[in-house]
């Protein structure tokens, strides 16, 4: 499906397309930890460490970059509080809100899919 480029920076967006910028958004959003950050915000504002503690497998250096990714992207909110330690959450925007529906479908599609998805034997060495 293309549409017109609201920007006028091109005539049209084509996610199929080489130089669409649409290209960097699917990108982020098709990323593992992204998808899963978003899963887990859906529930309301989290700390860094319940986000880390949620994601199991997450470093600390890949949560934080794709954070700050999403926040780029105005897919989440951070939100400073003044206080000692300081306190930070994380919250989805509007936009992210509305990426997470069909974020949701693909998690929930995963989980009820991967008993009939062929997974090859490990090759022996």
């Amino acid at each position: 499906m293309t549409t017109t480029c609201p920007s006028g920076q091109h005539s049209h967006h084509d996610v199929y397309a080489a130089q669409c910028p649409c290209r960097t958004l699917l990108d982020l959003l098709a990323n593992k930890w992204s998808a899963l950050a978003i899963g887990a915000l859906e529930a309301g504002p989290q700390r860094f460490g319940e986000l880390q503690r949620k994601l199991q497998g997450v470093s600390p250096k890949v949560l934080t970059q794709t954070l700050r990714r999403l926040e780029d992207f105005g897919i989440l909110d951070r939100t400073v509080y003044p206080a000692v330690p300081l306190h930070v959450e994380y919250s989805l925007t509007p936009l992210g809100q509305s990426a997470a529906i069909p974020l949701n479908a693909l998690r929930s599609w995963v989980e009820d899919n991967i008993d009939h998805a062929y997974r090859p034997e490990p090759v022996a060495s």
